[in-house]
């Protein structure tokens, strides 16, 4: 198999450079030749859609740090995160952070928890984020801040032993890679009703904790997003799209009625693919290999899957994801967060990046295709449903180009608000000093070396270890060194090993 060449977007130096590799990939994003400061700027516009106002076009995206206390509640290096939501200046924060509804669906030992036991943390980071961001803009007026609640179902892990999955139902490609035994059990129908009756009880909290709305998760493989690929499950929550949407109704019918004034927003991953794995072949630099799609060919049609088409799961299909949407109007929801993928087994899709996480594969298309593939996507959904509000995601890769696309993305409305995530880690503030009129800090942009992955994939904080010193000089920051040297030994010694048994 042959993988396409990729160009570094930290070697090009001009916005005609770059239009230039978008057109020698035949990729058409917008992308403006200069940014606009002040209140002329199309990402400092307010967005006012029925009775929800946003100050701006800015969104911060959950950005889970795997950096609480082992019984749920935030520590420091957390404190520091949402401070730094804050100092973005964007007017909606999408959730601060992934935050489990109960023990058992963290997808981490270290993850947050919405329970009575943390709600007074819970009024604190929200309060700390509302500090930063006054201290930040000057004021909290027309600020949104919600809170990302979630299940992860299948890559539950709430103890730093073992995962211990908790199924929706039986995937054979995942179930084959997590080594699954053939009797592990899926969760009942009285087991979802129970994990929904959390939801209610964390929203309830949410709400009293001040936050304005709560993100029922959808997304990345999790409990939400899974059950809306359970075309094979039996039961009350799987077969039908009127089953496998069930448990989204259930959960916003529970939180109107216990929460009431409460705003529910869901992320999506709106498609989504076959599992990817790294070839079997080092790369030449001596690190794992391109991604390639595993074999599904004894699977068609494919029915473990939403938003990909079942005759071929490598493809879109959005039949189903625009139904999808359709109920949350129905529902009276408003805000709509667009993803793809999951980080677990396919993250090329989910986050574009150049550089992979310990665990995963060099990218098998120059990630400005994903980047693409996600506007487009987010482009054409919110062309149908001009009464939803989209967030989008998938800017951080672009990089030094970020502010030139993302004003053209609001300005050509191909999304509402922007969706920054990665960038957060190290340079919160990029989108408020373009839109301020401040020269962009080329050192502190993101290049996507990815180790804010890696580092939790090997039981470390999530951080901007490269460049953020405050993870770069502390010993979780020489502990990664070590590993990423490891895991780099091993793949030249298998490159060695192939090169002999040729």
């Amino acid at each position: 198999m042959t993988f396409p060449r990729i160009v570094r977007l930290g070697g090009l130096h001009s916005i005609d450079q770059f239009k230039q590799r978008l057109a020698e990939l035949d990729l058409s994003l917008p992308c403006d030749d200069h940014v606009v400061s002040g209140s002329r700027s199309p990402l400092s516009a307010p967005l006012i859609r029925g009775s929800l106002k946003i100050g701006n076009r800015i969104a911060v995206q959950p950005m889970e740090g795997w950096d609480g206390t082992l019984d749920g509640h935030p520590t420091e290096n957390t404190f520091r995160r949402w401070q730094r939501f804050g100092r973005s200046a964007g007017k909606l924060v999408w959730g601060g952070e992934a935050v489990a509804v109960c023990e058992d669906g963290r997808a981490n030992p270290n993850q947050l928890l919405a329970t009575t036991k943390t709600y007074d943390d819970l009024v604190r980071l929200r309060s700390v984020l509302l500090e930063e961001h006054r201290r930040t803009t000057g004021s909290a007026d027309d600020l949104m801040i919600g809170l990302q609640l979630t299940h992860s179902g299948r890559f539950s892990r709430p103890t730093a032993q073992q995962g211990q999955p908790r199924l929706i139902y039986r995937h054979p490609l995942l179930d084959a890679r997590m080594k699954l035994p053939d009797d592990y059990p899926v969760l009942s129908d009285g087991d979802v009703r129970s994990i929904i009756e959390a939801f209610h009880r964390a929203a309830q909290i949410a709400s009293r904790a001040g936050f304005d709305f709560v993100d029922i998760k959808h997304c990345h493989g999790y409990l939400g997003h899974e059950l809306l690929s359970a075309h094979t499950r039996d039961g009350d929550y799987g077969g039908s799209f009127e089953n496998r949407t069930r448990f989204l109704r259930e959960v916003v019918q529970g939180v109107r009625s216990l929460a009431p004034g409460l705003e529910i927003g869901i992320r999506l991953s709106v498609f989504d693919t076959v599992p990817f794995e790294p070839d079997p072949v080092p790369s030449a630099a001596g690190r794992a290999g391109h991604g390639v799609p595993v074999r599904f060919d004894n699977l068609l049609p494919y029915r473990c899957g939403f938003g990909v088409n079942e005759l071929d799961p490598t493809s879109i299909d959005l039949t189903e994801p625009i139904r999808f949407l359709e109920l949350l109007e129905n529902l009276q929801i408003q805000l709509v967060n667009v993803t793809a993928g999951s980080p677990y087994y396919n993250p090329h899709i989910q986050r574009p990046a150049l550089f992979p996480p310990s665990d995963g594969y060099l990218p098998p298309e120059d990630p400005l295709v994903g980047v693409a593939r996600q506007m487009s996507v987010t482009r054409e959904l919110k062309q149908r449903f001009p009464s939803l509000i989209f967030i989008g995601s998938a800017y951080t890769y672009l990089q030094n180009f970020l502010p030139n696309v993302a004003q053209a993305a609001v300005r050509e409305e191909w999304v509402d608000c922007v969706g920054i995530g990665r960038m957060l880690l190290t340079y919160p503030e990029m989108l408020w000093d373009a839109i301020s009129g401040r020269n962009i800090q080329h050192k502190r942009i993101c290049r996507t070396f990815s180790d804010c992955t890696t580092a939790p994939r090997n039981g470390l904080p999530s951080g901007c270890y490269p460049l953020d010193s405050h993870y770069k000089d502390s010993t979780e920051g020489a502990q990664l060194n070590q590993i990423k040297r490891t895991r780099q030994e091993q793949f030249s010694k298998a490159k060695v090993d192939g090169a002999h048994r040729e």
